[in-house]
């Protein structure tokens, strides 16, 4: 599989770097310096844990618009610049619900890959929101990111198909019109646990695609989850007390990259 090749490791771990609020949201406090200063402490805390890869997103511009304000993605771009020296491992963009903004700022920023919800119509609490697929793959080979991976949320935290699916109808799908370069299977929101049902329905139809546990990942669930899954996006669990609003904690980082390095030598 490919993410051998770009993490150098079988069951790697791609780190969420949540950022700060940043200019124009509602959480901002006025100091880009303060969320530049936060994200590099949490960057090198990870990245010195042995975590394999890091998703950069502005997971704290809550609530998220469905269309990404232009400061939004100028301050990202900002801050992966500042960052770009520290960071050393594979890593990849987030604008939350945004994926076009997240291709665009991959294409400025180099970045290895981008996750998002590229596909299907949901509803949730941001209201309706609807996905073109096919804006976002000719995008992409119109900005020559022919080494740029996608990787597809089959079924996005939060938020809930229109009319109710089969998930494995839904990745046979995202499959077959779209050819992802990873799925993502998630649970009811970050932090919560993915169901290890639906991704080894998801494994079942994925053949060489890898598929990720897109959220809630643990110590305590690593095994039963990297039994079914090839990877996996850590957030919530790395942070102090294993809550989404503190910073990453070394100490837990180190706990669960203890268990996978295990995992891994027995493979």
């Amino acid at each position: 599989m490919w993410i051998d090749e770009l993490f150098g490791v079988k069951k790697p771990i791609i780190a969420l770097l949540h950022l700060r609020a940043l200019p124009g949201d509602p959480l901002y406090e006025g100091d880009m310096g303060s969320v530049i200063a936060q994200a590099r402490k949490d960057l090198i805390a990870l990245r010195d844990g042995g975590v394999d890869g890091v998703l950069i997103a502005n997971e704290f511009s809550m609530p998220y618009p469905t269309h990404a304000e232009y400061v939004t993605i100028g301050a990202m771009g900002f801050i992966v610049g500042q960052l770009r020296g520290d960071i050393k491992i594979p890593f990849g963009v987030n604008v939350v619900l945004n994926a076009l903004a997240s291709l665009e700022l991959a294409a400025a920023t180099g970045a290895d890959f981008i996750r998002s919800a590229f596909t299907g119509a949901y509803m949730g609490e941001q209201g309706l929101f609807n996905t073109d697929a096919a804006a976002i793959v000719r995008r992409k080979q119109a900005l020559k990111l022919d080494r740029l991976k996608l990787l597809y949320k089959v079924n996005p935290e939060s938020d809930v198909y229109l009319v109710p699916r089969d998930i494995k109808a839904i990745a046979k799908s995202i499959i077959f019109s779209c050819a992802p370069d990873g799925l993502c299977v998630s649970g009811a929101g970050a932090g919560n646990e993915t169901s290890s049902d639906n991704l080894a329905e998801v494994k079942e139809v994925a053949g060489s695609i890898p598929v990720f546990c897109n959220t809630g990942f643990s110590a305590e669930t690593a095994r039963e989850k990297f039994a079914v899954c090839d990877a996996a996006c850590v957030g919530t669990a790395f942070k102090e007390d294993g809550k989404f609003a503190n910073n990453v904690d070394p100490k837990r980082i180190a706990e669960i990259m203890n268990v996978v390095k295990e995992i891994r030598r027995a493979l």
